[in-house]
């Protein structure tokens, strides 16, 4: 279960930034997370409470903003909708593809006081 790790990571992140900003606590925190970043929402749930105990989020009131993930076909240019990494394109069925967005994992905006 990294997603434990990615939670402090993201507490890392906040008690950094609280403290260039000279403020003592978080009010929001919004976080972009693709759908494809490898991050079971569940999971990042279960493990917020733990992660954020006794830190400048721990009051904090959590956005996530979930990106879903695109590819784009690179035999026929299609750009489709992903479910998985794997996906190939409706269009020909080829399985070369760029992903375009889904990866994203990344604090958006802090709301500090």
């Amino acid at each position: 279960m990294h997603e434990l790790s990615v939670a402090l990571g993201i507490v890392k992140i906040a008690e950094d930034e609280t403290a260039k900003a000279k403020a003592k606590t978080v009010e929001l925190i919004e976080l972009e997370i693709g759908t494809l970043a490898g991050i079971e929402f569940e999971s990042l749930d279960f493990v917020w409470p733990a992660a954020v105990k006794d830190t400048v989020l721990e009051h904090a009131k959590r956005m996530i903003h979930k990106i879903e993930a695109k590819g784009q076909c690179v035999d026929c240019d299609t750009v489709f909708s992903m479910k998985h990494l794997y996906d190939a394109c409706p269009q020909c069925h080829s399985n070369f593809k760029g992903i375009l967005q889904g990866k994203e994992l990344r604090v958006k905006a802090l709301e500090v006081v």
